[in-house]
């Protein structure tokens, strides 16, 4: 795993312990979100599960309270429709229960941008980066007054990564990690935990739905979604601000990361570096 770590984090309780509050989950009816939904009802939160497939959702949240004995409530919208975001934001503004929020809901892309549905790519920017931004805008100043409250971003390698499958994919997935690093800087201090999640090739129908299935993959590169959210709630406990599951040494994070923060204080001056000097006749 990965490591940018925040100071003064709250640490993961794996019991039914009724103080935990609502975690809200996006993408929430199958795959990554769902894995999120069991594994957060079963640290004892109450939960708040968010996507589109209303009747499948509904199932996840039958089996969770008949499992956990959690609270679930279930609320069918398409984050890519102003209307329904709309209505999660004010949610997320009004409801003083919530203490998470897991913006998961996501598509991606495999075909390069000149194979490509513009208006499918336009769809894909509207979810993955326009509704995660004001949900996240929506619940952040809650958590600032309150002093407490998690957000967890799911970003993805491709964001480290931008030669890999479509680069307005990839594009999006590098706005969810520099904005959740950029919010730790806001807000990191007014006792909010911040995680961005990269995950590598996971096993879900996210691949389907990219046009590329996962059987296709090289089995050891994909991840059961299972162990790959686990990891990733063992990152947010270990007080992880990224979180690359695949990672084996996060040392190498590390050192990247140590190498952008270098950049900053030489990205800008007042005059030209010297090897854009004009040539002197």
């Amino acid at each position: 795993m990965a490591t940018q770590t925040q100071q003064g984090v709250q640490k993961g309780n794996n019991g039914n312990n009724p103080s935990e509050g609502t975690a809200v989950i996006t993408g929430a009816s199958s795959g990554i979100g769902a894995v999120y939904a069991d594994r957060l009802a079963r640290r004892g939160y109450d939960l708040l599960l968010v996507a589109r497939d209303g009747e499948r959702l509904q199932s996840v949240a039958e089996r969770l309270t008949q499992q956990t004995g959690r609270h679930v409530e279930t609320v069918s919208a398409d984050l890519t429709v102003k209307a329904d975001v709309r209505r999660i934001e004010e949610r997320l503004r009004a409801d003083r229960a919530i203490t998470m929020l897991v913006n998961n809901a996501g598509v991606g892309a495999t075909a390069p941008l000149i194979d490509s549905d513009i208006d499918a790519l336009e769809k894909m920017i509207d979810l993955n980066v326009t509704s995660l931004t004001r949900l996240s805008a929506a619940v952040l100043p809650g958590f600032v007054e309150r002093g407490a409250g998690t957000l967890i971003n799911i970003s993805s390698i491709v964001a480290l990564s931008p030669e890999l499958l479509n680069g307005t994919y990839s594009g999006t997935k590098a706005y969810v990690l520099n904005l959740t690093q950029s919010l730790h800087h806001e807000v990191g201090g007014k006792g909010v935990r911040l995680q961005a999640v990269l995950p590598g090739a996971t096993s879900t129908a996210f691949w389907d739905r990219a046009g590329l299935a996962v059987e296709h993959l090289p089995s050891q590169i994909v991840m059961s979604a299972e162990d790959m959210v686990d990891a990733a709630l063992a990152g947010l406990d270990q007080g992880e601000l990224v979180t690359i599951p695949s990672l084996p040494d996060a040392a190498d994070w590390e050192r990247l990361n140590s190498a952008r923060q270098h950049l900053q204080p030489n990205l800008s001056h007042n005059v030209p570096a010297a090897r854009y000097a004009r040539a002197t006749a």
